[in-house]
């Protein structure tokens, strides 16, 4: 007869070593030795006890997968495999980059299953503390603290990241799920701005012609100005039907040709009248640059809403104008984009 195996494990001493090593068999009947770390037979006993108990739980995988494997290693698979598109869109890939650019030299070298909570709180604590970094033409500086949202963007990659750890198997649990932001969000989080009427008014009374035309379009259509409206083609406007083909777009829903309201439609006509002899609606004025269209607006916006005694607010915040006419004008919710 068979003698039957010990299940309960043991703990020995090792030459080689001055920690308490545990020896014990998984679920498949595969012995498992590995150091308690410890020097202390009644700490590496209850290390045991706790591996058998993990064992008996189904949450040996992970406890073992993780134990070696640190943040970064972690962090090049999860940038590879679960960060990219299909899986995400480009734009998410960007943030979970820059955060990781943050995260990394804190969390590296550290392993999945050494990340505690305090750790992550003392994270956020200092970089809230922060000055907010910013490019002259003298270098870098620090101006200022950070806004709690961009620390709350790390924190949110990171307690993705090791979700992630988790439904692969090779953390337990997540420290960050007993994390609490100290700062309320919400309250550092300016609203977007509603361009009213008269500010309308003022805008296009002293803007240049072309950036009226992208104000007028934006407010009356929605289009995104760098991604959809300032790259677009000549071809893509068809003035006799009313349509603008869009070819590009952040979703696969704004891709397709949208009807023109009669305010935009001028400005359309206006626009190809002034850009005549390009193939772009809005070409760039001088060969400086690698785009044959404009780039950016930024300088010209911020300085017509100073002449014209508007508070600055950025260009995108048009397409929450267009929303919010088209929800007054009794549009349903789910049809406005």
């Amino acid at each position: 007869m068979a003698r039957p195996r010990n299940t309960g494990g043991t703990v020995y001493p090792r030459k080689e070593s001055a920690f308490w090593w545990v020896c014990y068999r998984a679920r498949d009947g595969r012995k498992i030795k590995e150091s308690s770390e410890t020097a202390d037979r009644e700490e590496a006993e209850r290390f045991l006890r706790e591996r058998l108990a993990a064992r008996d739980e189904g949450r040996l995988p992970a406890i073992l997968a993780s134990k070696n494997l640190t943040f970064g290693e972690w962090v090049e698979w999860f940038l590879e495999k679960r960060s990219k598109p299909p899986h995400r869109s480009e734009s998410t890939h960007r943030q979970n980059m820059n955060a990781v650019k943050l995260l990394r030299p804190v969390f590296g070298s550290t392993r999945l299953s050494d990340i505690t909570p305090e750790a992550v709180e003392d994270y956020i604590q200092s970089r809230l503390a922060e000055g907010r970094k910013i490019h002259t033409k003298f270098g870098l500086i620090r101006r200022g603290k950070i806004k709690p949202a961009t620390a709350h963007q790390e924190f949110r990659v990171l307690r993705h990241m090791l979700n992630v750890a988790i439904r692969q198997k090779k953390l337990e649990t997540n420290p960050c799920s007993l994390v609490e932001f100290p700062v309320s969000v919400k309250n550092s989080t300016r609203k977007p701005h509603y361009m009213t009427s008269s500010e309308q008014e003022r805008i296009e009374l002293v803007a240049p012609s072309y950036l009226r035309h992208v104000v007028v379009i934006m407010t009356e259509m929605g289009l995104r100005p760098y991604r959809e409206l300032l790259p677009m083609l000549k071809s893509q406007v068809d003035l006799e039907n009313q349509l603008v083909h869009i070819s590009d777009s952040k979703t696969e829903n704004g891709i397709g040709d949208m009807p023109m309201t009669e305010p935009a439609y001028a400005a359309f006509k206006q626009q190809m009248e002034a850009a005549a002899g390009s193939d772009h609606l809005f070409p760039r004025p001088t060969k400086r640059g690698t785009k044959p269209y404009l780039g950016s607006l930024k300088k010209v916006w911020r300085t017509t809403l100073r002449c014209a005694g508007v508070p600055y607010f950025s260009l995108y915040e048009l397409r929450h104008t267009f929303a919010t006419r088209l929800s007054a004008g009794g549009v349903a919710d789910h049809f406005v984009p």
